[in-house]
């Protein structure tokens, strides 16, 4: 397959460096300023830093909280998954605690919960998108569901990682108030949206299911005009009882309006389905690929 290309270790490398550095941004700029407890071992962190905090002293640094409670699940990762399992994910763990340290906490928005979870959110999505990319985690809740779904094995991973972070929201709702916890769903939905989109890709294409009479001349007009491939599924119509030729077309979004002219040119009673490819891969589209 020409688009499928092995990507260098090191470039997984960069994405797991830039992607923690971004999280870590989020993080000290935005959710730790604005008392947002967003889930994972980050959102332990936060709520211990406001309870050790005195009236002169700033309370236990996020990045050693999130190391300390890195330790124990990576031995325990280790032993039941193996090394292979735990190498990228502990560098990534490793890089995201060193930012943690190195960045400063600044309030870019001068406590402002809405911005904070909103650009924070914007922020760290992109930063999970790059380390997921990088077929890494940062440990924390998602290490912990997995090796607790080995013993729970009725529970999916997502499950028993979106209990584990609810119950963490929960506590920094006690500890920050109902306000910033809603604020903290906010975050947590950009964080999600931002972050399934830069792994999907935001250059998506547009499927076309064509059920035509005229499929041969459909089909012939769609592979000259518009230059894309075309694919006749054989089907029977269960209502009328008649055999017929679902055409299948892959457009860009501007060749989509191109696309139902040429059909409604041919056949006007053609029946046209058109839904989202969030990813296309192969000749035409992208050709290097990605793992």
């Amino acid at each position: 397959m020409k688009w499928y290309k092995k990507r260098p270790l090191a470039a997984d490398g960069v994405l797991m460096a830039v992607g923690t550095g971004l999280m870590a941004l989020g993080i000290q700029w935005f959710y730790d300023p604005a008392g947002l407890v967003t889930g994972g071992f980050t959102g332990i962190a936060i709520i211990v830093k406001l309870v050790s905090a005195a009236p002169d002293q700033a309370g236990i640094p996020l990045w050693l909280t999130n190391l300390v409670l890195n330790i124990p699940v990576f031995l325990m990762a280790y032993r039941i998954k193996g090394k292979a399992f735990v190498v990228r994910t502990g560098f990534s763990t490793m890089l995201l605690s060193v930012w943690l340290y190195w960045i400063p906490a600044i309030d870019m928005t001068q406590k402002d919960p809405m911005l904070a979870s909103i650009f924070g959110g914007v922020i760290s999505g992109v930063g999970i998108g790059c380390v997921l990319l990088a077929k890494s985690t940062t440990g924390g809740t998602d290490l912990a569901a997995v090796l607790m779904q080995s013993r729970l094995r009725h529970y999916s991973v997502v499950q028993i990682m979106q209990v584990i972070d609810g119950l963490i929201v929960l506590a920094g709702l006690y500890a920050f108030g109902l306000r910033s916890g809603l604020y903290a769903v906010i975050a947590i939905f950009t964080v999600s949206k931002v972050s399934d989109a830069l792994m999907e890709g935001l250059n998506y294409s547009k499927a076309a299911f064509i059920v035509t009479d005229q499929y041969v001349q459909t089909a012939n007009a769609l592979m000259e005009r518009l230059s894309r491939g075309v694919t006749g599924f054989y089907a029977k119509g269960m209502y009328s009882g008649n055999e017929k030729c679902i055409l299948y077309c892959v457009v860009s979004k501007k060749e989509i309006v191109g696309l139902k002219e040429i059909v409604a040119e041919i056949d006007r009673e053609a029946f046209v389905i058109v839904s989202d490819a969030r990813e296309v891969l192969g000749e035409g589209f992208i050709e290097d690929g990605r793992i």
